[in-house]
């Protein structure tokens, strides 16, 4: 890793950047040896020479307040966060995500208090693990979020090690592609089909490389479909594995390709974690609920309205009060894009235009419980649509039988396939896997009988999530947009989630970075004299960081008829701040205002 610039900021004038990045690796990899224990600043410095301690000193400083050791779920760890008294204000965090969980642990180790805002009624956010009974069967499967996409140094698996959680590594070699009469695809036509699809991304490679701009306006799919026509007659087998291909690209940026821009659509390639991808046996619940151990969470607590202005109006009956030096916002895009959440004034317009430039998309799941596992053993194995229109269609199983504790299969809907998805009835939709599994299976002689239960996902239709993940759509600035999404606004509200991490975006690793990252900025500085745009309501100025601000939260439980919408009313001050003089025990819809 190189030198970033928070650290050429700590080190002192004079330092030699070679031996300090030497120093620090040491004491990063000195963490890594047993992330069950917190590192301290003692300990980083006896295991370098006397005269390099000042190094020392400062890689502690920077890996520890950026995240890079002493985060997670190890008890050790734990007990510091509790240990360390709360004097520095309390952060509201929006959504108990892994962005919102990782970014609350970390707020606390660093002396804030913290309140987790979550609509669900589960922590996870689109990490969600659901246990499937009937006839006495059992079972666990991901319906969001399932794979561990590379664990070398991707801190899910640290957060694994820690609670001493197996990983299942994921066999992709060989995956079997089947046809709809139950044949198996000729691998040498596969291979053929693979070779196709490789060569067909190197030309969109060069073609973008030549064109330059211009490839911002034009689709992914446009390049292939263009490309493919110009090279070759159209061979119906290898035509339909190679939409079994794209398909399994829809699926990776969870877009059909007529969406995604052929100059950026991959500009996070050359950062993807390395090593094997995992599933967790169990279900990422395990993390989940290790990460929201001990936190202050508020679930079914809907966020309607953030409001900051000049002009506060404080209403009476209010339930609660907060106390709070700032808001971290970890909703999916897809909120941001619905505009679910007022903002009042209006997000800055640069922010507001990434947010619907950029994409974000569906992937579905089919998941059923069978009595038993008719299928081979395999981790996976595909689907060859029997034409392009339907190639996203249960283009590829995923067998939970091993880590599961039950006979799960999960059948993969992607690319405009998925939006048809939410469009059909359960019942019709596992009539039709069914048949696709029979369809497979029966010309073997394997009986597949019928599922015990069946779980069909709507991501797209969940107001919590409008979508599985994003993705960088035609006419989008490419990178530029995750730093856009990232920048925080009026240096009080902070946003974080996979849509915010131009490195790692439409993973659950880079939705845990990112809440890393966000305590690493500016809720570390003591409030700005001035808010700009975050006016908030003052009394007369005093010094040393004493003015009065109030927050506003309003509280309607009307979804459910309960109550009548109740505001939360959040004094703050700019040293210390108030306690909550009551609890509301059932929060429903919270519209967050800031006045």
């Amino acid at each position: 890793m190189a030198l970033t610039e928070e650290e050429e900021d700590l080190l002192p004038s004079g330092s030699q950047e070679s031996i300090y990045v030497e120093v620090r690796n040491h004491v990063l990899t000195r963490w890594r040896e047993d992330v069950s224990r917190y590192l301290s600043v003692e300990q980083a410095e006896a295991g370098v020479k006397p005269d390099l301690r000042k190094y020392a000193r400062v890689a502690w400083t920077f890996l520890n307040t950026a995240g890079y050791i002493n985060f997670g779920v190890a008890p050790d760890i734990a007990a510091k966060a509790l240990k360390t008294p709360a004097t520095r204000g309390t952060v509201i965090i929006i959504g108990a995500g892994l962005a919102g969980l990782s970014a609350a642990r970390q707020l606390r180790i660093f002396g804030f208090q913290v309140v987790v805002l979550e609509g669900h009624g589960r922590p996870g956010g689109r990490v969600y693990t659901k246990r499937l009974e009937a006839d006495g069967h059992a079972a666990v499967a991901d319906l969001g979020g399932s794979i561990i996409t590379g664990i070398d140094g991707n801190p899910l698996a640290v957060l694994a090690a820690q609670r001493n959680i197996p990983m299942h590594d994921i066999n992709t070699a060989g995956v079997p592609l089947y046809l709809e009469d139950g044949r198996e695809a000729d691998t040498r036509i596969d291979g053929r089909a693979e070779k196709e699809h490789n060569t067909l991304l190197d030309e969109c490679d060069r073609f973008r490389e030549d064109m330059g701009e211009i490839t911002d306006n034009i689709s992914l799919a446009t390049a292939l479909e263009t490309i493919w026509a110009s090279r070759r007659e159209d061979a119906q087998l290898e035509r339909r594995l190679l939409d079994w291909h794209f398909a399994n690209l829809e699926f990776a940026n969870a877009a059909p390709l007529s969406l995604l821009s052929l100059r950026t659509w991959d500009q996070d390639d050359p950062h993807e974690m390395q090593g094997a991808h995992t599933f967790l046996p169990g279900g990422n619940l395990r993390l989940v609920a290790a990460l929201q151990e001990g936190l202050p969470i508020m679930y079914n607590s809907v966020v309607m309205e953030i409001r900051y202005s000049k002009n506060g109006v404080v209403s009476p009956g209010f339930a609660f009060c907060l106390a709070g030096v700032a808001v971290l916002v970890t909703v999916p895009l897809g909120v941001l894009k619905a505009g679910s959440i007022k903002f009042d004034p209006p997000l800055p317009q640069r922010k507001l235009d990434s947010i619907q430039r950029m994409g974000f998309g569906v992937l579905n799941k089919v998941v059923m419980l069978f009595p038993h596992a008719f299928w081979r053993k395999a981790d996976m194995f595909g689907r060859i649509a029997p034409s392009r229109e339907c190639r996203g269609e249960f283009f590829l199983f995923y067998s939970y039988a091993t880590i599961s504790g039950g006979a799960v299969l999960a059948a993969l809907v992607a690319g405009d396939a998925a939006v048809d998805f939410e469009k059909t009835a359960s019942e019709e939709s596992a009539r039709r896997v069914l048949a696709t599994l029979r369809g497979i299976f029966n010309p073997k002689g394997i009986h597949v009988p019928a599922p015990l239960q069946v779980v069909c996902t709507r991501w797209g239709a969940d107001p919590m999530a409008c979508g599985s993940y994003s993705s960088i759509a035609v006419g989008a600035l490419g990178g530029e947009e995750y730093d856009i999404l990232q920048q925080s606004v009026a240096g009080r509200l902070f946003f974080a989630g996979e849509a915010t991490t131009k490195k790692h975006p439409a993973t659950m690793h880079g939705a845990f970075l990112s809440g890393l990252r966000e305590v690493f900025h500016d809720p570390r500085r003591p409030p700005d004299v001035e808010f700009g745009c975050f006016a908030a309501l003052y009394g007369p100025r005093g010094s040393a960081y004493e003015d009065q601000a109030v927050l506003r939260v309003d509280v309607g439980l009307g979804r459910t008829g309960r109550g009548k919408a109740m505001p939360i009313v959040v004094p703050m001050k700019r040293t210390d701040v108030a306690r909550c003089v009551a609890i509301v025990p059932y929060l429903w819809h919270v519209p967050l205002l800031f006045c």
